[in-house]
């Protein structure tokens, strides 16, 4: 490896401490998590797209928001199977450094937009349900999932490429399994200072962007559900949010556990639980979130395994 050299090339990913053996048993792990992640995302995917039952404004933000954590998980995680499998140290070019964070930064920032925004289509489904076709007609849905996706490719264009105009002098070794931000400001010779806090500002403007009106969402769904006379009413009222509310609290929770923090070179092993939850164990939740409590997507799913099981009978 480099050690006296002006700035690196490429980077070696120490990934994961440990024995072979606790390899193996992560790799298992992970891989079952990537396999089921995959497996549950785009059955949502395709479920939305086939069946008319689920063409509201709620599946289409979900089916997007699906498609994101497909491309999230797998723009790192193969990396990360593929280091634990072989247990050993992963060089990595500078290059493919720089696409794999732009992409997993990008693809974060968009699936955090659409976070506020599904937030918003439930405020309107629930506090203004007889204007909600009205409001969230499919031309406004396409066009809030088409300004989160460019929204989250252009605000992020600046960060990585501040990060990779730094000279990278104390070693090329990233105690990572990714391209982290943190930890390659850690091996930055230059005064680090601003560039952190420009990104901690940063983080705060997008987070805080879209959970102020999923707070502001929320309270007034919260407050309109008081308001419903029946118990039936409100708990069928609730149900229609509870969902993408458990999926808002763990989105958030993450990404604040993660990203809003003034000094990004934390420690090592902070980054990597960190990065686990977010990109492994989040989600491999959500299919399950979205879907399990669901009563339309599993009447519409139960309809389709009747007619794919004919189709095959016949």
């Amino acid at each position: 490896m480099l050690k006296n050299y002006s700035s690196a090339i490429e980077f070696y990913l120490l990934g994961f401490p440990g024995s072979k053996e606790l390899h193996d048993i992560l790799f298992s792990t992970f891989f079952f998590l990537y396999l089921v992640t995959l497996m549950g995302n785009m059955l949502i995917v395709l479920m939305v797209c086939v069946d008319k039952r689920l063409q509201s404004p709620m599946y289409f933000f979900l089916g997007h928001l699906s498609v994101l954590e497909i491309l999230i998980t797998s723009v790192v995680v193969p990396l990360m199977l593929w280091g634990l499998l072989s247990s050993g140290i992963q060089a990595i070019s500078l290059s493919a450094c720089a696409v794999q964070l732009y992409l997993y930064l990008s693809l974060g920032t968009s699936e955090i937009i659409l976070m506020g925004a599904m937030a918003v289509d439930r405020y309107v489904a629930v506090c203004n349900p007889l204007r909600y076709n009205i409001i969230m007609n499919s031309s406004t849905c396409i066009w809030v999932v088409i300004a989160s996706w460019v929204f989250g490719f252009l605000f992020q264009i600046w960060p990585v490429y501040a990060t990779f105009q730094l000279t990278f002098c104390k070693s090329n070794v990233l105690d990572h399994f990714y391209c982290d931000r943190g930890q390659l400001l850690k091996l930055a010779c230059d005064n680090t200072l601003f560039t952190e806090f420009i990104l901690f500002l940063m983080a705060v403007f997008v987070i805080n962007g879209s959970m102020i009106p999923t707070v502001v969402s929320y309270t007034y769904i919260i407050c309109t559900i008081l308001k419903i006379p029946s118990v039936s009413g409100r708990r069928k009222a609730f149900s229609t949010c509870a969902s993408h509310f458990t999926f808002v609290v763990i989105g958030y929770g993450t990404c604040l556990f993660l990203y809003v923090k003034p000094k990004q070179t934390q420690a090592a092993e902070y980054n990597r639980v960190a990065s686990v939850m977010v990109l492994v164990v989040t989600p491999f939740l959500n299919p399950f979130i979205f879907t399990l409590r669901n009563d339309k997507f599993i009447e519409a799913f139960r309809h389709n395994l009747r007619r794919c099981y004919q189709f095959l009978k016949d």
